[in-house]
């Protein structure tokens, strides 16, 4: 019987890398969320966008500057940022980097951190 559990052991090996552009693997599509995971080259700038869903980043290695709502966040291995549907951001590597972008469903419209 399929339990539908799924791991997976590590994640920085899925993503493609080149030192000129970025790359990306989809790594879970699942219950209406997916996690793609990014890797971008040193200096590599993804431009002002928005997406349609509610976004997880998180910070896997290296170092990321994300500007959103009028504020710069740098984003180190460990770092976690939310950030609601439709916001314009924008997402620069300082230095070589691996993001994991999860968009998440759009039902639940609740935000609560817990920094325990």
């Amino acid at each position: 019987m399929d339990s539908g559990l799924l791991a997976i052991d590590d994640l920085r090996s899925l993503a493609p890398t080149d030192t000129d552009r970025l790359g990306h693997s989809t790594v879970l599509d699942a219950a209406g969320a997916r996690v793609i995971l990014l890797s971008f080259p040193d200096g590599h700038v993804l431009r002002e966008h928005r997406t349609p869903r509610p976004l997880l980043l998180q910070a896997v290695e290296g170092h990321l500057r994300i500007t959103a709502a009028g504020r710069t966040t740098d984003l180190r291995p460990g770092g976690l940022m939310f950030l609601p549907a439709s916001m314009p951001h924008e997402v620069a590597a300082i230095g070589a980097s691996q993001l994991v972008l999860t968009l998440l469903p759009t039902q639940d419209r609740t935000v609560t951190a817990n920094p325990s």
